[in-house]
């Protein structure tokens, strides 16, 4: 198993933000069908120096996904990001991947 950590800005580059009417559309319509087993959501602060040099502070929406190694979840992910880099305009969408070892208690 892994656990893939996906961090996306909400600040919009050009001016404005992403609302949380669309965050929750972008979720349910691109992120849930990819993995409706299930997935963490949380808001954090985050910061990071953009391709243009200048140190961005935004709030963030980070997703926990807990899943099998594969191709398609790879491929998953992926899309994943790219859509909300082009939906909201981003210049980036941070992924972090560890493995995972995993015991749910019943």
């Amino acid at each position: 198993m892994v656990a893939d950590r996906l961090v996306f800005g909400r600040a919009i580059p050009d001016g404005g933000s992403v609302s949380e009417e669309d965050w929750r559309a972008f979720l349910e319509a691109v992120v849930t069908p990819r993995f409706p087993e299930g997935l963490t959501v949380w808001h954090a602060e985050g910061q990071w120096t953009d391709p243009r040099g200048v140190l961005v502070e935004e709030p963030v929406l980070v997703i926990e996904i807990v899943h099998s190694a594969s191709a398609r979840a790879d491929s998953a992910i992926a899309s994943i990001a790219e859509e909300y880099r082009r939906r909201f305009r981003q210049d980036a969408v941070l992924r972090v991947t560890t493995d995972a070892r995993v015991h749910l208690f019943e």
